[in-house]
């Protein structure tokens, strides 16, 4: 029984172990606030002490995203203290729950163990995956409530539905392109049923806004928020201050030299720099550090391709599991392409790569068709291993020739 139960559950284990030992090794460095760390870490000590966000002055300060992800990084302040890695212990823990719920959702998905662990790996070996869950930037955090949501949605379980996609708008606003596409699959999916959807859709949209508002608790029972005070009454105020957020996300055009349109993202057209640094000790004459939030290149272009597949198998076969993927990749992909005129980063992409990841293993189950054809992903398995092994420098922000940095760039 024992031997059983390590062979059914030691390969996801060992991934999971994998995946936590990656994330957490070395994750004090590199030294001091990285990319926008400066903001959010900073956010999440004064949430955890004074329940807002306050300025180094100890004043209020407008921010522009809701405070969830930042009372998320503050957990690992709480426990650690506040220095880097606190600051970047919970995103560390998010990014490896990331490999585990993709395994449960492909399990689910496709009833198969060995394309479960092979999502698992994928998502483990993904680049982009490890980097956001070393840094304490927000959307990890929304990439697993975003994972949690079609996880209840394949278990049909609408109230958790519900209550996950209040947990990723309360994350990044972005959280909020997922309703109205669960609107419309619940409503197709019941629609022989139509007395029975006034519930469901009533837990798609009462939850989520009642999650994110219960978010702001911090704000709303203190008087020290960035304009708590500004109106007559507090809802009044709550939402002046909202359309403070909507302006400056409308307004947000300033060109920054790692923006990059949604269209370049998923062929890695403009990866972005959150470190870079001239080093030593690589056994050159001149080093360097970065971390680059860069996919696994063999992966994403490669998903490319399985992206097109699921469509085709969709529109010929009307296939479920097809649209269900493709439902998840349309929800975090294409409304980018709606506010193309604001600044955008391709790390935003992190949330659509779970999607990438289960239309490749689509492709794969269909491979599955012929046991024999089993080889061939773990050859697609092993070139994914190898390319993100290359690549991990510059993921970790290890010290290597600049000559040799110069060509990665």
């Amino acid at each position: 029984m024992r031997v059983e139960r390590l062979l059914q559950f030691g390969p996801i284990a060992a991934i999971l172990t994998f995946a936590l030992a990656l994330r957490l090794w070395r994750l004090n460095l590199p030294s001091g606030y990285i990319f926008d760390e400066v903001y959010y870490a900073k956010n999440a000590a004064s949430l955890i002490t004074a329940g807002v966000e306050l300025n180094d002055q100890g004043e209020s300060e407008f921010v522009v995203h809701p405070p969830l992800g930042k009372w998320l990084i503050g957990i690992g302040i709480r426990i650690f203290g506040n220095n880097e890695f606190g600051w970047r212990f919970s995103a560390a823990i998010f990014g490896s729950l990331a490999v585990l719920l993709i395994y449960l959702i492909v399990k689910k998905l496709f009833a198969s163990e060995f394309l479960s662990i092979t999502a698992a790996l994928l998502f483990a070996l993904d680049g982009l995956n490890l980097v956001m869950s070393r840094i304490a930037l927000l959307d990890i955090f929304l990439m697993v409530f975003i994972l949690l949501a079609f996880y209840f949605l394949l278990l049909n379980n609408y109230l958790a539905v519900g209550i996950a996609l209040g947990l990723a708008l309360a994350t990044k606003w972005s959280g909020g392109f997922l309703i109205p596409v669960f609107l419309l699959f619940v409503v197709i999916e019941n629609r022989a049923n139509l007395k029975n959807l006034l519930k469901p859709i009533a837990q798609l949209i009462l939850l989520p806004v009642g999650v994110y508002l219960i978010s702001w608790s911090g704000w709303i029972f203190s008087d020290k928020g960035w304009g708590r005070n500004s109106e007559a009454n507090l809802l009044s105020s709550l939402w002046s201050y909202h359309m403070q957020i909507l302006s400056f996300h409308q307004d947000l055009v300033e060109q920054h030299s790692y923006q990059a349109n949604p269209w370049s993202w998923l062929i890695l057209g403009r990866p972005t720099s959150f470190f870079y640094e001239d080093a030593a000790n690589c056994g050159q004459t001149k080093c360097a550090q970065e971390i680059l939030a860069m996919g696994t290149p063999f992966l994403w272009w490669s998903a490319v391709f399985a992206v097109a597949i699921t469509i085709g198998f969709f529109i010929s076969n009307k296939d479920r599991k097809a649209a269900i993927i493709l439902l998840g990749f349309a929800a975090t992909y294409l409304p980018w392409f709606l506010i193309q005129e604001r600044t955008t980063f391709y790390f935003y992409a992190i949330s659509t790569l779970p999607f990438l990841i289960l239309a490749i293993i689509y492709c794969f189950n269909l491979l599955l068709e012929s046991e024999k054809n089993k080889k061939y992903i773990k050859i697609y398995v092993a070139l994914v291993a190898i390319n993100f092994l290359y690549f991990l420098p510059i993921y970790l922000g290890i010290s290597i020739p600049y000559s040799l940095l110069r060509v990665v760039k």
